[in-house]
């Protein structure tokens, strides 16, 4: 079956209203979800950044990132199958800890190797395993590379139109990550400042700038941060999830690759296109 075309605006309606009627507030699972993110990124910012503690607390949280990031996937697939999750979903990936972990340094090592031949190619790639975690959260029963596979065929034919999603949303994600984007402005002119005073220029230099980073402490910053990504997300996130698993859902029905998809088609994964064309 060929790729079919996806009706963004409708679906995005459709989850809308989905959501309306959803038994546990999506917004209230969004402010449990990134309130826990933010203590772990507080956590690791007041650790610093030397020393085997600090070390073990970076990779600590990290790893605590990733479940609760597949448990508000997996209530947003809950709320799309119109079946009640309750907050305790969060911690639900606690159950595959070990698959999911390694899938995202797989996915993280394939990706940055497409990246070293040029930026295009490395986009490519993230947008063939867009649905390997997705089918790891349906299915924990499957191998890494299963799931990779599966996403590759899944995808083949709708990495455009999951691009034109993410544009969608861009005014979105660029307005809930604009402090990062001061903060890491004003970081990138005092590393300048700081250049050009090794060579003399300090002078001029400090006359061009009028903020600096040194106005809130780093975890005042990562707190800032935070709290105001939590307080946009809410009005975006949980629609836009549950839009995208709504195309997870269709590219497993045109593909016939995934839990619940047609049984006809459900080995066709196992030697399908492995290039990087169907963008």
């Amino acid at each position: 079956m060929m790729a079919s075309l996806i009706d963004r605006k409708q679906l995005k309606q459709d989850m809308k209203d989905l959501l309306a009627d959803a038994q546990v507030s999506p917004r209230s699972m969004t402010v449990l979800y990134l309130g826990l993110s933010l203590v772990l990124s507080m956590v690791d910012t007041l650790a610093g950044n030397s020393g085997l503690l600090s070390t073990f607390l970076t990779i600590l949280t990290s790893l605590l990132g990733m479940v609760l990031s597949a448990g508000f996937v997996l209530y947003c697939m809950a709320i799309r199958r119109g079946e009640r999750a309750e907050f305790l979903t969060l911690f639900d990936g606690f159950s595959f800890v070990g698959k999911l972990i390694g899938l995202n340094i797989v996915m993280y090592f394939f990706i940055t190797l497409w990246s070293m031949l040029f930026v295009v190619p490395g986009i490519i790639a993230a947008y063939r395993y867009r649905f390997a975690l997705y089918n790891l959260y349906e299915n924990p029963g499957i191998s890494v590379f299963e799931a990779l596979n599966m996403s590759k065929r899944q995808t083949y034919g709708y990495k455009s139109q999951l691009f034109m999603l993410d544009l969608s949303y861009l005014g979105w994600t660029l307005l809930a990550s604009a402090p990062s984007l001061l903060y890491g402005s004003l970081l990138s002119q005092e590393t300048l400042i700081e250049a050009m005073d090794t060579v003399g220029f300090g002078t001029i230099a400090f006359t061009t700038g009028s903020l600096s980073t040194a106005a809130l402490p780093v975890w005042g910053w990562t707190l800032l941060m935070g709290l105001w990504q939590l307080a946009v997300a809410i009005f975006y996130l949980p629609t836009y999830q549950c839009v995208e698993l709504g195309y997870f859902e269709i590219a497993k029905s045109t593909s016939g690759v995934g839990e619940g998809a047609s049984p006809n088609r459900q080995d066709t994964w196992r030697n399908g296109p492995d290039d990087m064309g169907g963008f």
